[in-house]
């Protein structure tokens, strides 16, 4: 089995990454990057011609990953309603077992101000767009109410992220332990059709 070659962005990435998540973007400065990879500086501003680029491409990147493991986890699963719950225990499991990973998706860059927030917008679209996807699917299959899909699929993102941003600044609830089996009550049972009742009964 050949093993793929390290290129110089490969190391700038993976230093980025546990340098941002262990001091934020204000404190992580560039020449920390130039010391932890042995690459020029020359080097890393060629690849990055910024900090905030680099965070961004860090963001980016674990995004990417995360969405790419949502996707095949819950590529096999039969229904969408299964689907938005195997992608629910995924995003939990991922964030809650990788901390460095939550704090660089959710709060370390807000120091950077509009640019970070505007920044998580777009990364948080995108996993909207694939919740977004799982209730239309529902909607469809008759297994849920008949709902806004869009503004549901923000509000189910908005409750993970409150959760997860409560357990990075205190350290409890645990997204994998005790948030998990409430946030998949509460929003999988806001969406289930209400039963019906005969009409005398």
């Amino acid at each position: 089995m050949v093993r793929e070659k390290v290129t110089a962005r490969d190391k700038i990435m993976e230093a980025a990454e546990a340098l941002f998540a262990e001091k934020g973007y204000h404190d992580a400065a560039m020449d920390d990057i130039v010391r932890l990879t042995e690459v020029s500086k020359g080097g890393l501003y060629f690849h990055f011609p910024s900090k905030e680029r680099l965070f961004f491409a860090v963001m980016d990147h674990l995004a990417d990953r995360l969405v790419e493991r949502v996707r095949k986890t819950v590529s096999q699963e039969p229904t969408a309603l299964r689907r938005l719950e195997v992608a629910l225990d995924t995003v939990l499991d991922s964030l809650g077992q990788k901390r460095p990973m939550a704090k660089l998706l959710l709060v370390q860059g807000y120091s950077m101000g509009n640019a970070f927030e505007k920044k998580r917008v777009e990364l948080y679209s995108r996993f909207a767009v694939l919740i977004k996807e799982n209730l239309d699917q529902a909607v469809t299959e008759g297994s849920i109410e008949d709902i806004d899909t869009e503004i549901t699929s923000h509000i189910w993102l908005g409750a993970i992220n409150e959760v997860v941003a409560l357990w990075l600044y205190t350290g409890k609830p645990s997204p994998t332990k005790e948030a998990r089996p409430v946030l998949k009550r509460l929003l999988l049972k806001s969406i289930m059709k209400k039963p019906t009742t005969q009409e005398g009964a």
